[in-house]
Protein backbone atom coordinates (compact mmCIF):
# COMPACT_ATOMS: atom_id res chain seq x y z
CA UNK A 1 0.00 0.00 0.00
CA UNK A 2 3.03 2.16 -0.45
CA UNK A 3 1.38 5.72 -1.87
CA UNK A 4 2.13 5.65 -5.69
CA UNK A 5 0.08 8.64 -6.20
CA UNK A 6 0.93 12.26 -7.26
CA UNK A 7 -1.73 13.26 -5.10
CA UNK A 8 -3.22 11.70 -1.77
CA UNK A 9 -6.63 11.13 -1.67
CA UNK A 10 -9.04 11.80 1.54
CA UNK A 11 -12.20 9.87 2.30
CA UNK A 12 -15.07 10.89 3.71
CA UNK A 13 -17.12 9.16 6.62
CA UNK A 14 -20.09 10.25 4.76
CA UNK A 15 -20.02 10.28 0.86
CA UNK A 16 -20.61 13.70 -0.67
CA UNK A 17 -23.56 14.93 -2.51
CA UNK A 18 -22.19 15.64 -6.21
CA UNK A 19 -24.36 17.19 -9.68
CA UNK A 20 -22.69 15.61 -13.20
CA UNK A 21 -23.78 16.74 -16.69
CA UNK A 22 -22.84 14.35 -19.52
CA UNK A 23 -23.98 14.84 -23.23
CA UNK A 24 -27.18 16.57 -22.12
CA UNK A 25 -27.68 14.34 -19.18
CA UNK A 26 -27.85 15.96 -15.69
CA UNK A 27 -27.58 13.25 -12.54
CA UNK A 28 -26.79 13.39 -8.84
CA UNK A 29 -24.28 10.77 -7.01
CA UNK A 30 -22.34 10.47 -4.24
CA UNK A 31 -18.65 11.61 -4.02
CA UNK A 32 -16.64 9.26 -2.47
CA UNK A 33 -12.92 10.19 -2.43
CA UNK A 34 -11.04 13.52 -3.59
CA UNK A 35 -7.42 14.32 -4.35
CA UNK A 36 -6.27 17.21 -5.90
CA UNK A 37 -5.87 15.67 -9.30
CA UNK A 38 -9.23 13.65 -9.25
CA UNK A 39 -12.10 12.18 -8.13
CA UNK A 40 -13.94 8.61 -7.35
CA UNK A 41 -17.93 8.76 -7.79
CA UNK A 42 -21.12 7.01 -7.95
CA UNK A 43 -23.25 7.62 -10.12
CA UNK A 44 -26.16 6.14 -12.25
CA UNK A 45 -25.32 7.65 -15.56
CA UNK A 46 -23.25 5.10 -18.21
CA UNK A 47 -20.06 6.61 -18.78
CA UNK A 48 -16.97 5.49 -20.55
CA UNK A 49 -13.57 5.89 -20.08
CA UNK A 50 -12.15 8.95 -22.24
CA UNK A 51 -15.72 10.56 -21.74
CA UNK A 52 -15.55 14.53 -20.18
CA UNK A 53 -18.31 14.67 -17.20
CA UNK A 54 -18.96 18.16 -15.91
CA UNK A 55 -18.50 17.70 -11.89
CA UNK A 56 -20.18 20.41 -9.28
CA UNK A 57 -19.57 19.72 -5.77
CA UNK A 58 -19.12 21.11 -2.83
CA UNK A 59 -16.88 19.68 0.18
CA UNK A 60 -18.66 19.99 3.34
CA UNK A 61 -18.70 24.23 3.79
CA UNK A 62 -16.78 24.80 1.14
CA UNK A 63 -17.29 26.84 -1.99
CA UNK A 64 -18.72 25.11 -4.93
CA UNK A 65 -16.33 23.46 -7.12
CA UNK A 66 -17.30 23.39 -10.96
CA UNK A 67 -15.14 21.86 -13.33
CA UNK A 68 -14.69 18.86 -16.05
CA UNK A 69 -13.42 15.92 -15.14
CA UNK A 70 -12.18 13.24 -17.40
CA UNK A 71 -13.58 9.70 -16.94
CA UNK A 72 -10.29 7.37 -16.53
CA UNK A 73 -11.43 4.16 -14.94
CA UNK A 74 -14.89 2.15 -13.98
CA UNK A 75 -14.69 -0.07 -10.75
CA UNK A 76 -18.29 -1.59 -11.15
CA UNK A 77 -21.43 -0.30 -11.45
CA UNK A 78 -21.92 3.13 -11.13
CA UNK A 79 -18.60 4.16 -9.57
CA UNK A 80 -15.99 5.83 -11.70
CA UNK A 81 -12.19 7.47 -11.33
CA UNK A 82 -11.85 10.43 -12.70
CA UNK A 83 -8.94 13.22 -13.30
CA UNK A 84 -9.71 17.00 -13.26
CA UNK A 85 -9.33 19.46 -15.71
CA UNK A 86 -8.77 22.11 -13.42
CA UNK A 87 -7.46 25.66 -14.14
CA UNK A 88 -5.58 27.42 -11.22
CA UNK A 89 -8.46 28.78 -9.33
CA UNK A 90 -10.06 25.40 -9.19
CA UNK A 91 -6.80 23.74 -7.53
CA UNK A 92 -6.88 26.17 -5.01
CA UNK A 93 -10.53 25.70 -4.81
CA UNK A 94 -10.15 21.73 -3.58
CA UNK A 95 -7.23 22.08 -1.98
CA UNK A 96 -8.85 24.14 0.40
CA UNK A 97 -11.65 21.92 1.07
CA UNK A 98 -9.49 19.41 1.59
CA UNK A 99 -7.38 20.97 3.90
CA UNK A 100 -10.81 22.14 5.40
CA UNK A 101 -12.11 19.15 5.36
CA UNK A 102 -8.93 17.42 7.13
CA UNK A 103 -8.76 20.20 9.56
CA UNK A 104 -12.42 19.82 10.66
CA UNK A 105 -11.79 15.29 10.91
CA UNK A 106 -14.93 14.73 8.24
CA UNK A 107 -11.94 13.03 6.06
CA UNK A 108 -9.08 10.59 6.09
CA UNK A 109 -6.16 10.57 4.74
CA UNK A 110 -3.54 7.10 5.34
CA UNK A 111 -0.23 7.18 3.44
CA UNK A 112 2.63 4.84 4.09
CA UNK A 113 5.95 5.96 3.99
CA UNK A 114 8.96 4.18 3.82
CA UNK A 115 11.78 5.62 7.06
CA UNK A 116 15.27 4.37 7.86
CA UNK A 117 13.79 2.71 10.97
CA UNK A 118 10.79 0.44 8.97
CA UNK A 119 7.45 1.81 7.41
CA UNK A 120 4.97 4.39 8.89
CA UNK A 121 1.31 4.48 8.45
CA UNK A 122 0.73 8.35 8.61
CA UNK A 123 -3.11 9.71 9.61
CA UNK A 124 -4.59 13.03 8.81
CA UNK A 125 -7.69 13.91 9.73
CA UNK A 126 -10.51 11.59 11.10
CA UNK A 127 -9.32 7.99 12.51
CA UNK A 128 -12.99 6.39 12.51
CA UNK A 129 -14.35 3.06 11.48
CA UNK A 130 -14.41 4.17 7.89
CA UNK A 131 -10.54 3.82 7.76
CA UNK A 132 -10.37 0.47 9.24
CA UNK A 133 -9.24 -1.23 5.83
CA UNK A 134 -6.83 0.54 4.96
CA UNK A 135 -5.73 1.36 8.43
CA UNK A 136 -5.52 -2.83 9.57
CA UNK A 137 -4.10 -3.06 5.45
CA UNK A 138 -0.93 -1.40 6.85
CA UNK A 139 -0.77 -2.75 9.66
CA UNK A 140 -1.65 -6.37 8.62
CA UNK A 141 -0.45 -7.01 5.40
CA UNK A 142 2.53 -4.26 4.73
CA UNK A 143 3.87 -4.13 8.09
CA UNK A 144 4.23 -1.09 9.39
CA UNK A 145 6.43 -0.52 12.14
CA UNK A 146 5.33 2.77 13.38
CA UNK A 147 1.75 4.85 13.35
CA UNK A 148 1.98 8.21 13.19
CA UNK A 149 -1.37 9.36 14.68
CA UNK A 150 0.02 13.42 14.77
CA UNK A 151 -1.89 14.77 11.87
CA UNK A 152 -5.28 12.97 13.88
CA UNK A 153 -8.26 15.64 14.42
CA UNK A 154 -10.84 13.43 15.33
CA UNK A 155 -10.92 9.93 17.04
CA UNK A 156 -13.50 7.97 17.67
CA UNK A 157 -13.47 4.69 19.78
CA UNK A 158 -13.14 2.83 16.80
CA UNK A 159 -10.00 4.76 15.94
CA UNK A 160 -8.83 4.05 19.28
CA UNK A 161 -9.49 -0.23 19.13
CA UNK A 162 -7.80 -0.14 16.03
CA UNK A 163 -4.69 1.65 17.66
CA UNK A 164 -4.72 -0.03 20.43
CA UNK A 165 -4.70 -3.77 18.22
CA UNK A 166 -1.89 -2.31 16.07
CA UNK A 167 0.41 -1.71 19.32
CA UNK A 168 -0.93 -4.93 21.40
CA UNK A 169 -1.46 -7.55 18.26
CA UNK A 170 1.51 -6.46 16.07
CA UNK A 171 4.24 -4.50 17.56
CA UNK A 172 3.67 -1.15 16.26
CA UNK A 173 5.04 1.69 17.41
CA UNK A 174 2.62 4.43 18.03
CA UNK A 175 4.66 7.34 19.86
CA UNK A 176 3.16 10.59 17.68
CA UNK A 177 0.03 11.40 18.89
CA UNK A 178 -2.04 14.52 18.10
CA UNK A 179 -3.88 16.14 21.32
CA UNK A 180 -7.00 14.61 20.39
CA UNK A 181 -5.27 11.41 20.39
CA UNK A 182 -3.82 11.88 23.76
CA UNK A 183 -6.72 12.66 25.44
CA UNK A 184 -8.67 9.29 24.87
CA UNK A 185 -5.72 6.88 24.03
CA UNK A 186 -2.88 5.91 26.09
CA UNK A 187 -1.43 2.72 24.95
Amino acid sequence: MQEKRRHQRISFDDPQPIRLGHRGERAVGELENLSLGGLMFRTTLTLAVGETVGCEFRVFESPLIDLPAVVVSRIGDGLYGARFQAGPMSQHLIEDAINGAIGKGKATILSIHSLPGGKVLRVAGALTATARNDFMHGVERVGVAEIDLSGVTLIDSDGVSMCADAVARYGVRAERRSPCVEAVWRP
